[in-house]
Order: structure tokens, then C-alpha cells, then sequence
């Protein structure tokens, strides 16, 4: 678009301002343009702005702007502007270069994947300006921006009832029609939440694509009749958007080689961080979210593809396949090494549908725990950082648009709602009864991979997270006392008060002196 084209001179007349045109800008700005609001537009390159008025914006309430000043001054007072750009230095980069453009009142929100430290200090230092800044998650990927995300704004609290019309308007709504979308708390708060959701969400997609491998290299199953498996179980307790897309995958055929496209995939995953970090957070609050943290090393794992490959050729184990195609080989076992195959290979149609029934409900089971372990994780953050969190609130605008979003939030908002002080989910009488009801068939599953030697790192951790947490003792007296052999870091004892600390001289050459310091 020529200078001469473009729209003649500013006019303060946007409602708000988006600075970023990658897939989830671009949504945004159509999906705000929609529900009657001006927006305009900037992207650092111009040409982008350019195209998206001559395309998807055309002839809609979306005007351009070609530099941070004329971007600025297309906005009606207070300004709202929001950054879809790269977490990181690109924020950092973006807000001093707008700073001396805003004014007191003017909104400032980061709507990217930033870590919720970053958003904590940008609320604090433009704070001093009177810039009110707010780091809000966006959950659904470009069909979510386009339609209805789930929003999770936090940050300088002074903005939200600047933001709530707009953001209510654009966020996906629940079937009563709440929307999705609520004021989470001050500081990092909303990129905490969206850092625990996608955790959670690596969590989701690691057991489900531990329930895919369990029932085709042990139940020998097809994808074209593991995709009606999927969508049968999208049917109930599992009905979610991460089970609903694995039953349409799996039914995609390859239009050149007439296979499953899921057979044709490199099995070498990727990530973005946040589940990582979600990882990091929880050692740091020493809160054990072992199923989100095993679905971030197990991604790990799969990218070292070629040292994979190499070791399936000396490393002995059981052979996992049944004979069913889909798509990987069975694991031979090395020359010299035993032939027998501890489990009996499920030969019948009958035999596969039982086994199916008891991945459905493993997979239920280690989904409930790592929810669990989340809401653990967001419940020590809330009172680390003083937050004050809402976790019905939470999981209501997790109910839609969200990539986690699943029909038995419904259930964790009712949890909340009857025990604002929960301290855990599993404790909740729902989940309690439905962990029951799935235990045994879930021990089943996690002893049939480990005896076919078919990974599962997130069923396995939920299940052992599980039972240490219902356990009334642990080993855990036995550590201490190696802790106080070695470093006399003291213990306490059963038969005196909590909060007693106690020191043995194990070797008659330690004397009195201990550690000062008992818990890192």
C-alpha cells in the first residue's frame, strides 16, 4: 500500500491498539474488530500491517498504523494497548519505546506467553509513571484469538475496569454465557496462571499420547480404529479439546502414501518453555508436580532422536508390539538376551477392548492428578506472592476456549466452590470416588507398560505421586537420618511436637554442633 493510499491523517478514534501481527495478533484484532470495537494496528514490519488491511482486514473496523507515534495517536483516551509480540527482550524493547508516548491512565498489556517475574517488574517500574501495565495469558491457539480465548489478566489492578468490557467481550463463553475471562491478580499473577495451564497442558498431551502408544503397541490397535476409540471416550468423563483433535488426527490419512499421517510424523517433540518453567517454579515452592515435569523431560527425551535410534539396537528390553501396524516396530531384544514375554500378547478383539477400558481409565485417573498437582502448585503461589487466587474462578475460565479445556472443570469450580480451602483436589469428594473407581484398572496399565517396557512417565509419576501422598509414612525418615549422619542437619522425632529438632553423633566423633540451616 502506497503512502497515498493509506488512511488519511490520524484520528484518535480506536478503542484499543494491538502491536504484533503473527496468527494470535492477527485473530485478535478480527475477533475484537467483531464484537464492534476500532482497533488499530502496528507492526514493526510495516509491510505486514499493509497486508493484513488489503486481506483478512478489509472492509472491517481495523485501521493501520505505520510508526509507534501514529499508532499512539490513533487511540481514544485512556489508551489500551496490547502487544502480541515475542516473550522476552522484544517486550522490554517494545515498552521503552513507548513509554514516552503514554500518558497516566493510558493500559499497557502484554499479551504473549511471558515469564510472570518479567510481567511482576514492568508492573512495578511503569507503576511509578502511572502506566498501567497488565500481563495477561491468551489460551486457544489462532482458532481460540479468532473466536473466543480464555483470558487470564492480572497486573496493575487499576486497568481492569478500563479492559473488562473488551476482554469480556472477546473471550469464549461458557453454555450459561459467562465468559471466560475474569481478573486474575496483581503483579505476574495472570502469566502464572496461564505459565500452570500450560503445564497442565503438557501434562494433558503427554498422557494422551501415553494412552495412543499403550493401545497400539500393546493393544495392537489401527489409528483409524483408535480415532473412534478417542471419540467415544470424548463422549464422557474424558470430553475435552485435546481428546476430541487426538480422534481426528488420528483418522487423517495421507493423501500420497494412503497411511495414518500420524505414522508419517518424526516422534521428536518441541516446546516453548512454559512448561518448563511451570517445572522450575514448583522446585522453587517445593511443590511435587511430577506428571507436568515428566511430560516436560519426556518431550526431552524424545528429541534425541538419533542417540534413540542407536540405543534401541543394544539396549535389551521386552518387545512392546503386538503386531498391529501402527506405525513403529516392536523393540527386539538383543541376541543373547531372554525371549520370554513377561504379558500375554491381547489376541482377541474382546481382549483389546478391555485393555482399551482400562487406558481410558488410567488415562482419567493421571489426568485428575496432574490437575491436582496444578491447583497445588497456583495454591502455594497465591500464598508466596499474596495473591489471593480464585481457583473456582480459574478453572470456570478454563471451561472454554482454552486448550486444556475439558468438561470436568465443571466439577473442580463445584470443588471450590463447596471447599474454598481445599488443600487438594483428590481430597474433593468427586475426584476421591472417581480415583477409586479407576484405581485398579490404572495399576493395571502402569504394570503392563513397565512389563512390556513401554514408557510411561506421566501415568507412572501420577501414580506414584499418588500413593506417596495418600501414604501416612514415608521413607523419609531414613533421608533425615543420612542427612544428619553426614551434615548433623538434625530431624524431629515422632514421639515429641513438630518443630523439635533433634542431632545424634552416629560416629562418637561428630559432637554437638549442628547445621543451622534444615531447609534449603
Amino acid at each position: 500500500m502506497s503512502p497515498a493510499e493509506r488512511s488519511p491523517g490520524p484520528v484518535a478514534t480506536a478503542d484499543i491498539g494491538v502491536i504484533g501481527l503473527a496468527v494470535m495478533g492477527e485473530n485478535l484484532v478480527l475477533n475484537m474488530a467483531s464484537r464492534g470495537y476500532t482497533v488499530a494496528v502496528y507492526n514493526r514490519t510495516t509491510s505486514k500491517v499493509d497486508a493484513f488491511l488489503a486481506g483478512r482486514a478489509a472492509g472491517r473496523t481495523i485501521v493501520g498504523a505505520w510508526s509507534p507515534e501514529e499508532f499512539i495517536s490513533r487511540l481514544s483516551k485512556p489508551r489500551r494497548v496490547m502487544l502480541m509480540v515475542q516473550a522476552g527482550h522484544a517486550v522490554d524493547r517494545v515498552i521503552e519505546t513507548l513509554r514516552p508516548l503514554l500518558e497516566p491512565g493510558d493500559v499497557l498489556i502484554d499479551g504473549g506467553n511471558s515469564n510472570y517475574r518479567d510481567t511482576t517488574r514492568r508492573t512495578r517500574a511503569l507503576r511509578e509513571s502511572g502506566i498501567l501495565y497488565v500481563g495477561t495469558g491468551v489460551s486457544g491457539g489462532e482458532e481460540g484469538a479468532l473466536l473466543g480465548p480464555s483470558i487470564m489478566p492480572g497486573g496493575n489492578p487499576d486497568a481492569w475496569p478500563v479492559l473488562e468490557p473488551i476482554f469480556k467481550a472477546i473471550a469464549a463463553k461458557v453454555d450459561d454465557g459467562t465468559p471466560c475471562c475474569d481478573w486474575i491478580g496483581p503483579d505476574g499473577a495472570g502469566h502464572y496462571v496461564k505459565m500452570v495451564h500450560n503445564g497442565i497442558e503438557y501434562g494433558d498431551m503427554q498422557m494422551i499420547a501415553e494412552a495412543y502408544s499403550l493401545l497400539r503397541d500393546v493393544g495392537g490397535i489401527e489409528p483409524a480404529a483408535m480415532s473412534e476409540v478417542f471419540a467415544s471416550w470424548n463422549e464422557g468423563e474424558l470430553s475435552s479439546y485435546l481428546v476430541e483433535i487426538t480422534a481426528g488426527i488420528l483418522a487423517r490419512v495421507d493423501d500420497a502414501t494412503g497411511r495414518p499421517v500420524v505414522d508419517l510424523i518424526l516422534d521428536a517433540a518441541g516446546q516453548k518453555g512454559t512448561g518448563k518453567w511451570t517445572g522450575i517454579d514448583s522446585l522453587m515452592l517445593g511443590v511435587p508436580v511430577t506428571a507436568i515435569t515428566e511430560a516436560v523431560f519426556a518431550r526431552a527425551l524424545s528429541a534425541l532422536k538419533e542417540e534413540r535410534v542407536a540405543a534401541s539396537r543394544v539396549l535389551p528390553g521386552p518387545t512392546a508390539n503386538t503386531g498391529g501396524s501402527g506405525g513403529a516396530p516392536g523393540r527386539s531384544l538383543p541376541a543373547g538376551a531372554p525371549a520370554a514375554d513377561p504379558v500375554a500378547g491381547l489376541g482377541t478383539h474382546g481382549d483389546a477392548e478391555s485393555f482399551a477400558r482400562d487406558v481410558r481409565q488410567a488415562l482419567y485417573a493421571s489426568k485428575i492428578c496432574s490437575y491436582a498437582q496444578g491447583f497445588q502448585l497456583l495454591s502455594m503461589a497465591s500464598t508466596e506472592y499474596g495473591w489471593r487466587l480464585d481457583f473456582g474462578a480459574i478453572a470456570l475460565m478454563w471451561r472454554g476456549g482454552c486448550i486444556i479445556r475439558a468438561a470436568f472443570l465443571d466439577r473442580i469450580k463445584a470443588a471450590y466452590d463447596e471447599a474454598p480451602e481445599l488443600a487438594n483436589l483428590l481430597l474433593a469428594p468427586y475426584f476421591r470416588n472417581a480415583i477409586s473407581g479407576a484405581q485398579a484398572a490404572w495399576r493395571r496399565v502402569v504394570a503392563t507398560a513397565v512389563l512390556r517396557g513401554v514408557p510411561v512417565p506421566a501415568f507412572a509419576s501420577a501414580l506414584a505421586w499418588y500413593d506417596g501422598y495418600r501414604s501416612e509414612r514415608l521413607p523419609a525418615n531414613l533421608l533425615q537420618a543420612q542427612r544428619d549422619y553426614f551434615g548433623a542437619h538434625t530431624y524431629e522425632r515422632i514421639d515429641r511436637p513438630r518443630g523439635e529438632f533433634f542431632h545424634t553423633d552416629w560416629t562418637g566423633r561428630g559432637g554437638e554442633t549442628v547445621s543451622t540451616s534444615y531447609n534449603a
